[in-house]
């Protein structure tokens, strides 16, 4: 590996004699990990499609033994699992120290949706889980990753930083995992090495403090910071860290952890800060540190923020008043309210419906709660969403259990044949696992499954 002399200088520096071991460990190939998904797991080895060990800073993340071919797994693409890098998996552990309670939180660089996925896990029932993604390209993933996981109470956003300034003391948690300079990614992507620079290195730097000072304003006092990079360098980590802290009136939170799991501290007396090196923990370079903003004053942010929208003529209501035709689709449809967006019918749940509605009103949102369909002339045709979804009720569909060959044909977007299966919606599964719907006419079944999602390989 052929790494800038001006990066194996900094780490020297703060390494000292472990950076043979370091440079030794980026050769290596890297473990693969994964994490269940609660919501359509039981968290066992026996659900892995490989043999593998539990990551011990997650209840649901493993290590596998070896790299199945995921593209062409069933279950991958039913929810079943995410693949996720192990490090970044212990923000499902901080969140799990600090939070008891159902609260508000935001993944503001969520793109692909690995940390989102962790917090989903982590977060107490009844938390609602904002995703935002400034790329639009890259939003659409995100939208597909959480969809996938079955949550209902998720919304997914297309919105740069500065805009979330209107949701003043809005958010209990923000994570901000920053765009960085990509160390830590070293021996995954060749990429991040020729693209390295201190010149790029001092950018993202800039860029961060940038995110973090458009951020602040959202989160609410006395709220949580999670702040993180996959970088080694301090200019990206303790830097911007104690720059937070001093800049916006913010404390260090600490976190407890096991000396085993080999995690580093900070490089800065003054920043309590995680640290993941490879030639000591089994994962990827991450740095992660968490503040508390100061104050304990919370304005009714909700009402600011509906008041606004009604002035500005952006908060019509959207909600539908008949939805005996749209309960019958969900286990429990007496947690939501249900919402009409030109064609389409979405559920909310009711514990969040004025607040995912001020979401949409003041944010570009890509997907919220649970789609259940769209409305087509007389007909109402089934949303992928709802065949993803916790929530969905299989009662009032018929099923058709797929073989494998099946399962990857419908994946594919190929046309499938069920002639022993009444027409109309079919719910399709693998191995129990719902993978989405097709409208049985006969002699063929048209495929619903989503076009952009398809296996292309």
């Amino acid at each position: 590996m052929n790494l800038p002399d001006h990066f194996t200088d900094i780490i020297r520096q703060l390494l000292k004699d472990q950076t043979d071991a370091f440079i030794s460990s980026l050769v290596e190939v890297p473990p693969v990990s994964l994490r269940l998904n609660p919501l359509k797991s039981e968290g066992k080895v026996s659900d892995l499609p490989e043999e593998g060990k539990q990551v011990p800073w997650s209840d649901w993340g493993y290590y596998l033994n070896k790299r199945p071919s995921f593209t062409f797994d069933p279950l991958f693409h039913g929810g079943k699992y995410y693949v996720q890098e192990a490090s970044s998996m212990f923000i499902e552990h901080v969140v799990k120290q600090l939070i008891d309670k159902p609260l508000k939180c935001l993944d503001l660089c969520a793109a692909p949706g690995g940390k989102s996925v962790s917090l989903l896990s982590a977060l107490p029932a009844g938390s609602l889980l904002t995703s935002n993604e400034i790329i639009r390209q890259r939003a659409y993933i995100l939208s597909e990753n959480i969809t996938k996981q079955g949550s209902p109470t998720t919304v997914v956003t297309n919105n740069e930083p500065k805009d979330f300034a209107v949701l003043q003391d809005f958010y209990d948690m923000i994570l901000v995992d920053a765009p960085c300079s990509g160390e830590g990614m070293f021996r995954k992507d060749d990429v991040a090495i020729s693209e390295w620079s201190p010149e790029n290195v001092r950018m993202c730097a800039e860029r961060q403090k940038n995110i973090l000072s458009d951020i602040w304003p959202a989160l609410k006092p006395g709220g949580i910071l999670i702040y993180s990079t996959c970088t080694y360098n301090t200019l990206e980590n303790e830097v911007n860290a104690l720059w937070v802290s001093d800049e916006m009136h913010a404390e260090f939170v600490e976190i407890k952890t096991e000396k085993e799991w080999g995690i580093s501290p900070s490089f800065d007396d003054k920043v309590i800060a995680y640290r993941f090196f490879p030639h000591k923990t089994e994962g990827e370079g991450l740095f992660v540190t968490v503040l508390r903003k100061d104050g304990s004053t919370v304005s009714n942010s909700l009402q600011h923020i509906q008041k606004r929208n009604k002035k500005n003529r952006k908060y019509p209501s959207h909600l539908v008043k008949e939805v005996s035709t749209y309960k019958r689709y969900l286990i429990n449809p007496d947690d939501f309210d249900f919402v009409q967006d030109e064609n389409r019918i979405i559920a909310v749940s009711k514990q969040h419906t004025e607040t995912i509605l001020a979401l949409k009103n003041s944010l570009k949102t890509i997907s919220l709660g649970i789609e259940l369909g769209e409305i087509k002339g007389k007909d109402f045709i089934p949303s992928h969403s709802l065949a993803m979804s916790s929530e969905l009720n299989r009662e009032i569909f018929s099923t058709r259990e797929l073989t494998y060959d099946e399962a990857i044909a419908y994946l594919r977007r190929e046309a499938i044949s069920i002639p022993d299966s009444p027409k109309g919606f079919i719910l399709l599964t693998y191995r129990d696992l719902p993978l989405g719907f097709v409208k049985n006419i006969g002699n063929r079944a048209n495929n619903l499954y989503p076009n952009e999602w398809r296996i292309r390989t």
